[in-house]
């Protein structure tokens, strides 16, 4: 049967292999080996029941229990008689150890299985996030390259331009001279502020200049000018040694959260809480009152995604809660010491 079995499946040449590339297969592969598997299960099954009829059968004819009883009488003496039924509660017990062991196979069999769909999960996660961060960063080379060519290239003209005048200007021109004079120092004014304005999106000078708190402070004060909502800012605790890495990343969370609630929330008031939650561990809470989000259904932007990667690349978590109506709540827990930030205490 086997053999025909054999001659009935296709056989591929070397010379005329190909590739399957249907991103299908990976997913159907897992189906058709269950598939596969009933009729093996099957033929398996009734190995074993042929191979018990063929030794009931051989034994009934040779009649193998009385021989066996002939044998082992002269041993009466060591209750030899009693071992078949020893041997049958030790293949009773070895068939219960093989069940339970294939339960425990098939059990890590399905964690497995979760945890590689969990990996594949993940790395289209990642793959996305990548793609999103590499987008995100030519739009703003891009926005940068406008800037520097509208605003710098522009002043740098008018500067030009201004020098230019004072070269053709009369020595007994002193008015002309200096109103041009002026007219530079305005332009040179000018680009510093835009210049100003080009780093501290590059990079928020304040938290060299001030220190976390008082950065954090002069963010909530600024955007509360800018937006026109009203801005509360409260900390607790010694902030002042997280460190760089850890300041930077409390400054943009709390920036981008922001951003969001001026874009989207339709708030009235926000306050936020930075302080140390517990020993070792620092606390920032931003909660706004307006018209919240359902967070099961809502679409996290590039923003929040990438303030969550970046608490996430240092151990941390960022919970986001809110109800529609009810406001939005952002609550995020980061360790003050590398390598203790595993099992954060949820707010």
């Amino acid at each position: 049967m086997l053999a025909q079995l054999a001659r009935g499946l296709p056989r591929d040449s070397p010379t005329t292999a190909s590739v399957n590339t249907d991103s299908s297969a990976p997913t159907n592969a897992p189906t058709r080996s269950a598939r596969a598997s009933i009729p093996r299960a099957l033929a398996d099954l009734m190995l074993v029941a042929a191979a018990t009829a063929i030794v009931f059968a051989t034994a009934a004819r040779l009649e193998l229990y009385e021989a066996f009883s002939r044998w082992i009488s002269p041993f009466e003496r060591y209750q030899a008689d009693e071992l078949p039924f020893a041997l049958l509660i030790l293949a009773a017990g070895l068939s219960w150890y093989a069940f339970r062991r294939w339960r425990e196979a098939q059990a890590e069999l399905a964690m497995r299985i979760t945890a590689e769909t969990q990996v594949g999960e993940l790395l289209a996660h990642n793959r996305e996030l990548a793609q999103q961060l590499i987008a995100l960063q030519e739009s703003e080379r891009r926005a940068l390259a406008r800037e520097l060519h509208d605003e710098l290239g522009q002043s740098c003209n008018a500067i030009r331009v201004e020098a230019a005048f004072i070269q053709r200007c009369r020595p007994e021109d002193h008015a002309g001279i200096v109103a041009a004079a002026g007219r530079v120092s305005a332009v040179a004014e000018s680009l510093y502020e835009i210049v100003r304005g080009m780093l501290r999106r590059l990079r928020p000078a304040n938290l060299d200049e001030l220190g976390l708190v008082a950065a954090v402070q002069e963010l909530c004060e600024s955007w509360e000018e800018r937006s026109g909502i009203a801005c509360v800012f409260h900390s607790d605790g010694a902030l002042d040694e997280l460190g760089d890495t850890r300041n930077i990343t409390i400054y943009r969370v709390a920036q981008e959260a922001l951003s969001n609630v001026m874009r989207h929330a339709r708030a009235a008031n926000v306050r936020i809480g930075l302080s140390v939650a517990s020993p070792g561990h620092v606390q920032l809470k931003i909660q706004d009152d307006g018209i919240g989000m359902d967070v099961a259904a809502a679409h996290r932007g590039l923003g929040l995604l990438g303030a969550a990667e970046r608490v996430a690349a240092l151990g941390g978590r960022l919970d986001i809660d809110s109800r529609p109506g009810q406001g939005t709540r952002l609550t995020m827990r980061l360790s003050t010491e590398p390598g203790q930030d595993d099992n954060l205490p949820r707010p």
